[in-house]
């Protein structure tokens, strides 16, 4: 890039920071391709800072319980999953979930992320009944499944992915996570995902969970088999589902959280993939464009489960405002190989040494504690 072109790409990345220019997906291609990284980092921060003034990052005490580890999706990109037939594979029984919980409530976490395999002879039903139990038991936020699960819940049963959120919705589950996103690029899915929803099927969900109340979250997991021009589709997407829900005044995404892929112990890391992850730079440069990018969105999360504490440390100066979870517990990305874990005092020491105000939330991003 021409000195001329990395000038233009800095006043470009600075008035949609200022907000008097939105990102075309040309623009953002311009942006990831080329655009000098610590500009871009400046600009995103300019937007995080004019968005989010009052110079707190915010984080949650929280876990992740995998319910199942059984999942007929077989994602190549997943070292988690196992066939039922596994002599390792489990559902978890209900005091095993339950003492997950209460150790939860104990460190002061206030919701359990809760997320399984495709599993499938799992009905509507036993969800229902694990959710209401859940509820009957423990004053926990349930932030729960994904767009993946709610399609194949649906199969299972035989009723719409519609009638599934509603019905789980009433029986406890509080919000909804942006898993199984990927790339929603349907060449790519057919590829590291070809069992799994579809683009389409992923975003109706969303689409269905907004206008139910049901708030979300949404991700997208890149560094595996996409191009540059994939994930600025995948975030126009996201960016057009998010006005849509603007214009009918519905619940939307909350938050948006790419995070890279890790290949360790997958199908994927054979091949041309063999020990290939997106390098920190790619990671970084790739937040501050979905800042810039997605102006409609008020939260972006950084990814230090995935890059490392250090990295989701300067993730604060390339546009990211929330760190995450401390996460009690994580199996998906461990099971890849790639295993961080951070107590709630070492994120709250990254977040101050930063310059910022640390501040505890709750799933909604409401405050629990301040540092």
């Amino acid at each position: 890039m021409s000195e001329r072109e990395r000038k233009e790409s800095a006043e470009l990345a600075f008035a949609a920071a200022s907000g008097e220019h939105r990102l075309s997906a040309e623009d953002a291609l311009v942006l990831l391709e080329g655009a000098d990284i610590l500009q871009l980092g400046a600009a995103a921060t300019a937007m995080r800072d004019r968005l989010h003034p009052e110079r707190e990052i915010r984080f949650i005490v929280d876990r992740n319980v995998n319910y199942t580890n059984v999942c007929v999706s077989g994602c190549r990109f997943c070292a988690f999953y196992r066939d039922a037939h596994d002599a390792d594979a489990y559902v978890l029984a209900p005091d095993e979930l339950y003492a997950k919980v209460e150790e939860t409530l104990a460190l002061e976490g206030t919701a359990i992320l809760l997320q399984g395999g495709l599993h499938p002879d799992l009905g509507i039903e036993w969800y229902e009944q694990m959710l209401r139990a859940l509820k009957e038991r423990f004053p926990i936020h349930v932030h729960g499944f994904g767009p993946p699960e709610m399609v194949h819940i649906a199969r299972v049963s035989g009723i719409s992915t519609r009638e599934v959120l509603a019905r789980l919705r009433d029986a406890g589950l509080d919000s909804l996570p942006g898993g199984g996103a990927e790339i929603l690029v349907d060449r790519v899915r057919a590829h590291v995902s070809p069992r799994k929803a579809t683009s389409d099927q992923w975003l109706d969900v969303m689409r269905e969970a907004h206008d139910l109340g049901i708030s979300t979250t949404a991700t997208m997991m890149f560094g595996g088999t996409e191009s540059v021009q994939d994930r600025v589709a995948h975030m126009m997407r996201i960016r057009e589902v998010q006005d849509e829900a603007a214009e009918k005044d519905a619940v939307g995404f909350r938050a948006f959280i790419p995070w890279s892929f890790q290949p360790g112990n997958t199908e994927l890391a054979e091949g041309e993939f063999a020990g290939q992850a997106a390098s920190g730079w790619e990671y970084l440069r790739t937040l501050a464009v979905s800042r810039l990018f997605l102006d409609n969105v008020t939260n972006i999360q950084a990814s230090w489960v995935t890059q490392g504490p250090k990295v989701g440390q300067v993730a604060l100066c390339f546009g990211a405002n929330d760190m995450g979870s401390t996460m009690i517990e994580e199996n998906v990305v461990a099971s890849a190989g790639t295993r961080f874990m951070l107590a709630r005092e070492e994120l709250v020491r990254l977040i101050r040494d930063a310059g910022f105000t640390p501040v505890q939330r709750d799933t909604l991003y409401r405050e629990v504690r301040r540092f």
